[in-house]
């Protein structure tokens, strides 16, 4: 059966830099779709079905953290990799809060690109088809995450995640008592982890403890193993 061709959108003002991106992208394999402006980028997301967008920030029209909230709002959980000249943390910690799943900084190499997008279109999907029916409900107390539906619930309450508090969360769910180091997380979620990651995954963390937790201070699922990792609490 021949692999599929997934269908990349890349969302950005500067047409040589769509040019770059859609050229190694294209060497790579894959389908390569584009917008010059946030509004058309939202319309595309909307019409073209693509599997992953690549999104700049300071867009025409609307900005990329408009587009990503409202694709979120509208429950598509499509993976979204941010491409951007700002690069304080503050600026990543935005995207990322919003439901980006990857935060690269401009000046960038477009290899570099490639592997994001490799890594994290093997994670999203390869969490979403390749599960036995045998496990495919994940259960933790009051949790209940379905791998086959993408959902997790909270005492029969759906609770919406983005796609990569979704696979920390499965990993988590799938190990329970087993501590995971940041290096592992980021490694599963996106396939390769730098120093720099370590914030981005502070914040999926933070997020993920505040959509699940009652307290997230005094967090009952996941479990901070100072100096170790986290893990997911066994006996709930």
């Amino acid at each position: 059966m021949e692999e599929k061709k997934y269908k990349i959108l890349v969302a950005e003002d500067d047409k040589d830099i769509v040019e770059l991106l859609k050229l190694y992208l294209e060497n790579a394999g894959y389908k390569v779709i584009t917008a010059y402006d946030g509004k058309n980028a939202l319309g595309m997301i909307e019409n073209e079905t693509p599997d992953l967008a690549i999104c700049d920030i300071m867009m025409p029209h609307m900005s990329g953290y408009e587009v990503i909230k409202n694709v979120r709002e509208s429950d598509n959980n499509i993976p979204i990799i941010i491409l951007s000249a700002k690069n304080q943390d503050s600026d990543k910690i935005l995207g990322l809060d919003i439901g980006a799943d990857d935060y690269v900084t401009k000046p960038f190499n477009p290899l570099e690109i490639v592997a994001h997008v490799r890594a994290c279109l093997r994670r999203f999907y390869k969490l979403g088809g390749s599960e036995s029916a045998s496990n495919v409900l994940l259960k933790a107390g009051d949790l209940v995450l379905d791998i086959e539906k993408v959902s997790v619930t909270k005492n029969g309450e759906d609770i919406p995640l983005t796609p990569t508090e979704f696979k920390i969360l499965t990993l988590l769910m799938k190990n329970p008592g087993r501590v995971f180091t940041k290096v592992q997380i980021y490694e599963y979620v996106n396939g390769e982890y730098y120093e720099s990651d370590e914030n981005s995954l502070m914040v999926h963390m933070s997020k993920l403890r505040d959509k699940i937790e009652d307290d997230n201070k005094n967090p009952r699922y996941i479990k901070t193993v100072r100096g170790l990792g986290y893990k997911m609490e066994r006996d709930l």
